[in-house]
């Protein structure tokens, strides 16, 4: 029976059926392979934890804390196991259910939700009238959409893990999907038991850690069952939304898997070389399949169809003289372009591919030569009466060919500035003795490296031996030029510079690409836009004056009109976040971008901003859709880029239907955001003015919290996971950018990560409280009233409040005291954890005040259901990984009490969803 026939309010009674489903399969698998006892441990368990958490029942509490405490060593990594795999299972339950309830509004035909295509034309319509067609089809004409996966050492899933949640998810849906005979659903039960069964005997945890070519891999999963596909169907129904004219590839998935170096020692010039050949094999695989396929379904024969002429002149290049296909061109033809296509993979990557051509052929010049070939058949069965086939897997395909060409998705380059310094002062060094860069100050260093960018002449020379770091570098841009040579400008279209703080890091770049021939000073050609990455509190304030700095020098705007007067900024969410807090890192980053808006209008340039947002509001997460209309005005105008970190690509792009909804609302957004009302380009003065009043007060409780109170550094290390978390072989890349336990050198991703795991999530929010407070108590009598007046007419404001709202729910104040137990100092630990207590109900109060709820997520029922569904079962996961760490603490080798700990921080990732 599917959703759409149950009563109004009983819409998720399928979503509790098949938890239910899945966790007595669970149950069984279980009692099956632990036994008996093992099973009635973890139910006793799981039914304590129910009632504690939905009852509010305290001696359950005190009952569940002897049971788990209790648990001898093997006994707490089963009962760990079964309640990760509860959490994995969930989602999956989860995800499948969010579909139901998609296509029954469909079917229903309902109005269009927030999100869809349909409801962002709609309301384009409303803004716009006759000309939506015309305004849309001009804007994605110059428009760059694209989410740009990364790595970011926080994806805590395997891929042998994720295959089976990948069948589990397939069987829900056909049960739900199709009416089934007794014999098929005890087919399905079967598959559904032995998709358990394996799930449960995989190991969760790998026993290495990953090496960057691992994470390629783990990457270009995502392109084989989600975007290969899913991104041509969407281009195909905005295309028919629109009237049925072609767009431009105006949306590419990027990403940053083998070329993000900063940090990472890892990804080398043969990395990348390594990279690209496996997304080549990737891209030019899926082509030749679907040609393969393209090739049994085109079976028209000249005697009953007419084709054009280019179409039997491509018929007659056709290695293909099969006597059986003589009088079926659009066969013959595409038996060419396969051998062509072979021939490519040959050139490309060595050997042939695993399903070989009727014939040798040559290779194709790049994926424009066979995209045209493509539209050789298109145009012959458009003229021909056979506008259907071309609209089947032929214009996929097409599609596909433009969009991801030969290299499938482009690589950016990102290196932190200060390796770009050391190594440009290394090269001045060699090829001047005596200079000293380093010594030099802002204005001088410009000047020399406008000197520089003045020639062509190069400063690295064979015959001198530079440090491992320099010749690292001068290989990886090397191995760039190379990359365009052999696939084209688009494989490698950005280089990033991290911690961007003057002008100098861009003309350091600048003067580096030049020694790898990506920039040619006398045909005033870059191959590559430079990109600054802001990220602290204190770059982004200075970002625009860095910015206005640069157009005003002659050559760097050169360097721009050759790249179409386009300059690209990137926004660090993440790490201005654990400089200054939630709040202020929010709203230094939204006066960026108006400022931005301003001084590249000024300048005639146009700004793409790249959004380096993270998976958990900690890290400038959060749904996509708000964050985009938050935007203020200017800031989008077709074009944005936006990081998909690692540890919510598979849950975003796992599922290939739950992929395409993604990609379609981060369109729908940036349609709206463009041509929409959207928000107001300047928001009241009133509310900027009490936002900044708000901003200085939460960053002066934050920073007086994190950075200057003594000890809380030791609070910290002994209060989480954070080591832990460093050993667990989730990535490449360390945890911090240097040894030693500063928590300005860690990374923001473990930092927001260990947050999450002990229920805190404490960079979601602190600060937040103490600056209502302050502000009602400067404003009395209407502090309040301005408040509540912003969250409603202000989206930035209401957006902020929502993703707050999202981490208050999920966080908890009684497991999070249980992590506080584990600092040795008892006066630290005391004092710590009841400015957090404190901070926490001050910040839970604020919200409600504001917003007018009376419990946290009244506003949001879905993410409500979800929390009270699934927290019963990760509560235990919380209160087995306290006393596992006390017990690694206390005996340090012991490798089984190490093991539960990683399985337990893998299931907390997968019930909070989003960890890091």
């Amino acid at each position: 029976m599917t959703d759409n026939t149950l009563p109004a309010n009983d819409k998720d009674a399928p979503l509790r059926e098949d938890i239910r489903l899945l966790g007595r399969v669970l149950g069984d698998t279980v009692r099956d392979q632990q036994g008996e006892a093992s099973f009635a441990l973890i139910e006793r368990i799981r039914q304590t934890s129910v009632r504690f958490r939905r009852d509010e029942d305290l001696e359950a509490r005190r009952e569940l804390e002897d049971l788990l405490d209790a648990l001898a060593r093997e006994q707490t990594i089963q009962v760990v196991r079964a309640f990760s795999y509860f959490s994995h299972l969930a989602n999956i339950a989860e995800d499948q259910h969010h579909i139901r309830r998609s296509r029954a509004h469909l079917i229903a035909g309902s109005a269009p939700r927030a999100g869809s295509l349909a409801c962002a034309l709609e309301r384009l319509r409303e803004c716009l009238g006759d000309d939506t067609e015309a305004a849309t089809g001009e804007l994605l004409g110059k428009a760059a959409i694209s989410p740009v996966l990364t790595a970011h050492p926080t994806e805590v899933q395997r891929k042998s893990i994720l295959n089976c949640q990948t069948e589990i998810a397939r069987l829900l849906d056909e049960r739900d999907r199709i009416t089934l005979t007794p014999a098929e659903h005890q087919a399905n039960d079967e598959a559904l038991r032995r998709a358990v069964l394996t799930l449960w005997q995989t190991r969760m945890l790998r026993p290495a850690r990953l090496s960057v070519v691992d994470e390629v891999n783990n990457g270009l999963s995502y392109f084989q069952t989600t975007f290969l596909r899913e991104l041509p169907r969407l281009y195909a129904s905005l295309e028919d939304q629109l009237g049925g004219t072609e767009l431009p590839a105006f949306m590419q998935v990027g990403s940053w898997i083998g070329g993000d170096r900063d940090g990472n020692p890892y990804v080398t010039a043969e990395v990348l070389d390594r990279a690209f050949a496996l997304q080549a094999a990737t891209a030019l695989g899926f082509y030749l399949d679907e040609l393969h396929a393209l090739g049994a379904q085109l079976s028209l024969a000249s005697g009953l169809v007419n084709a054009s002429d280019a179409l039997l002149a491509l018929a007659e290049t056709s290695a293909d003289h099969s006597p059986h296909r003589s009088d079926e061109p659009y066969r013959r033809a595409i038996a060419g372009m396969y051998a062509r296509l072979a021939a490519s993979w040959n050139e490309l990557l060595g050997g042939q591919p695993p399903r070989h051509a009727v014939a040798a052929a040559q290779p194709y010049s790049g994926p424009d030569e066979f995209a045209a070939d493509l539209d050789t058949l298109h145009r012959s069965l458009v003229a021909n009466g056979s506008q259907a086939l071309a609209r089947g897997r032929l214009r996929h395909l097409r599609r596909a060919a433009r969009v991801f060409g030969f290299h499938l998705a482009p690589i950016d380059l990102r290196q932190n500035a200060d390796v770009h310094e050391r190594v440009v002062a290394e090269l001045l060094a060699c090829a001047s003795p005596g200079s000293d860069y380093l010594a030099l100050d802002e204005a001088a260093r410009c000047e020399l490296l406008l000197v520089e960018l003045a020639t062509p002449r190069l400063l690295a020379s064979p015959h001198v031996r530079y440090s491992a770091e320099t010749s690292g570098e001068l290989a990886i841009f090397h191995a760039a030029r190379r990359a365009h040579l052999r696939f084209g400008s688009a494989a490698i279209q950005n280089c990033i510079i991290s911690k961007t703080a003057a002008a100098s890091d861009l003309l350091e770049l600048a003067v580096l690409l030049r020694e790898g021939g990506l920039l040619r000073p006398q045909e005033r050609a870059l191959d590559v836009n430079i990109v600054p990455l802001f990220e602290t509190i204190g770059d982004l304030r200075n970002a625009p004056a860095v910015m206005a700095k640069l157009f005003e020098l002659p050559p760097y705007r050169a360097l721009i009109a050759a790249r179409g007067d386009l300059q690209e900024v990137m926004l660090g969410y993440s790490d201005s976040n654990k400089d200054g807090g939630f709040l202020t890192s929010g709203w230094e980053l939204y006066k960026a971008e108006i400022e931005l808006v301003t001084v590249f209008a000024r300048h005639g340039v146009r700004l793409r901003l790249f959004h380096g947002r993270g998976g958990s509001v900690g890290r400038g997460g959060g749904p996509s859709y708000q964050a985009i209309l938050a935007q203020p005005g200017g800031a989008v105008q077709g074009q944005i880029r936006l990081t998909e970190q690692g540890e919510v690509i598979a849950a975003k792009y796992g599922n290939p239907e739950v992929g395409r909804r993604n990609l379609e609302v981060l369109l729908a957004a940036t349609l709206e955001a463009s041509l929409g009302s959207g928000d107001a380009p300047a928001p009241d003065p009133a509310f900027i003015d009490t936002m900044q009043a708000l901003s200085d007060s939460a960053f002066a409780a934050y920073r007086g919290l994190v950075y200057e109170t003594p000890g809380f550094e030791d609070y910290f290390w002994q209060s989480t996971v954070i080591s832990e978390i460093a050993e667990l072989n989730i990535g490449s890349r360390p945890a911090s950018r240097k040894k030693g336990t500063r928590i300005e050198d860690l990374r923001a991703i473990p930092w927001v990560f260990s947050w999450s795991q002990c229920r805190l999530m404490l960079p979601g929010w602190f600060g937040f409280g103490s600056a209502v407070q302050d502000w009602l108590a400067r404003h009395p009598a209407d502090g309040l009233a301005g408040l509540q007046r912003m969250h409603r007419e202000w989206s930035f404001f209401a957006t902020l409040l929502s993703n707050m709202d999202m981490v208050l729910a999920k966080s908890d104040l009684a497991i999070a005291s249980r992590y506080a137990e584990l600092v040795r100092d008892t006066t630290l630990r005391d004092t710590i954890f009841e400015r957090i207590r404190k901070e926490w109900q001050a910040t839970v109060d604020a919200l409600l005040a504001i917003t007018g709820q009376s419990e946290l997520l009244d506003g949001n029922p879905l993410l409500k259901r979800s929390i009270r569904n699934r927290f019963p079962y990760l509560d235990p996961l919380n209160h087995v990984q306290v006393e596992l760490l006390r017990r690694h603490r206390e005996v340090h080798d012991d490798e089984r009490i190490r093991l539960g700990i990683h399985i337990s921080i893998n299931g907390i990732a997968a019930g909070l969803r989003n960890s890091g």
